[in-house]
């Protein structure tokens, strides 16, 4: 197939293109410069031109907890925009297939975990990335939408869990956790620093799956795309502590300092782990241990962003 692959140069864009590499499909991978998605007739212009056979719409503003209480706006706009726009653009080109891309995110900030793909819209989101969440319910709500409207449109949703690996932003400013862990205890181990600090209690609890199995699923789910439900959940199905993500990078980077607990700091969900029976039922299951992705992506780090 000719696949239309946005956000190709963000890390989950990297990791399908390089997964790509062992499967026969063409893929277009414009960079933002070449396909501005905030721009619908430039959206509608490009895929009229090349008519791909499947999109799959990775892009996105992404960050943080920090990155997404400092630009809410940017976060919900951007966002929303970019989905309607890619979404919107497909169905009127006429592309039978479009895999989008959501995030947990988006579940109620008080539902019972794990966190089924039917609680969509069931109750509150979290206030600290709540921009970002309305967007991804909208993308997800609309490829459901069009389907209803056009049965011979398979527009669905996959929602992964947190994700890392090779190609992550270490920015400290604009990274997820486990990138951002591996930063910071890696630069403490250099400084020998006695301690590091840790926001809120380290009991808030995560589910993080490496990049490269997220890849490898969605070319499993393009195989298997006609029996894969509307929405799916993508991750492990169990999760770990704050704190024990700290020591599991602790333990790979080779830091022996301790950790003390900042208090006064947000914390956002107490727990995000998602339900995977449906994924079971589809056949998939991940293949990357925690010490194992954390490790790869410490060497990743090491070649692309350390000094030494």
């Amino acid at each position: 197939m000719k696949i239309l692959l946005t956000g190709a140069n963000g890390m989950v864009g990297k990791n399908i293109l390089e997964v790509a590499l062992k499967h026969e499909h063409e893929f277009l991978s414009p960079s933002s410069a070449e396909l501005n998605l905030l721009d619908g007739n430039a959206v509608n212009q490009y895929i009229n031109t090349h008519k791909p056979d499947m999109v799959i719409h990775a892009a996105g503003i992404v960050g943080g907890i920090q990155a997404n209480m400092a630009h809410p706006v940017k976060f919900l706009v951007n966002n929303m925009l970019m989905g309607i726009n890619i979404l919107t653009a497909s169905n009127d080109c006429d592309v039978p297939k479009f895999l989008n891309l959501s995030s947990s995110c988006m579940y109620p900030r008080d539902a019972l975990n794990p966190l089924s793909e039917d609680l969509i819209l069931k109750g509150e989101l979290e206030p600290t990335n709540e921009g970002y969440a309305l967007a991804k319910v909208t993308s997800t709500r609309l490829c459901e939408y069009i389907r209803k409207e056009n049965a011979s449109r398979l527009y669905k949703t996959i929602v992964p869990c947190n994700l890392y690996g090779r190609f992550d932003k270490f920015d400290p400013n604009h990274s997820h956790m486990i990138p951002a862990v591996i930063r910071k205890i890696d630069e403490a181990k250099k400084n020998n620093l006695e301690e590091i600090d840790i926001w809120g209690d380290g009991e808030a609890r995560r589910e993080f799956m490496y990049a490269e199995d997220l890849a490898e699923f969605i070319f499993y789910a393009i195989d298997n795309f006609e029996k894969m439900p509307q929405n799916l959940n993508v991750g492990l199905g169990t999760d770990y502590t704050i704190n024990e993500y700290y020591q599991a990078v602790a333990n790979v980077v080779g830091y022996s300092g301790k950790f003390i607990h900042d208090l006064s700091k947000p914390i956002g969900m107490k727990q995000k782990l998602i339900d995977d029976e449906k994924l079971k039922e589809f056949g998939w299951a991940y293949k990357t241990e925690l010490e194992v992705g954390i490790q790869k992506t410490y060497e990743f780090y090491l070649r692309e962003y350390s000094n030494d």
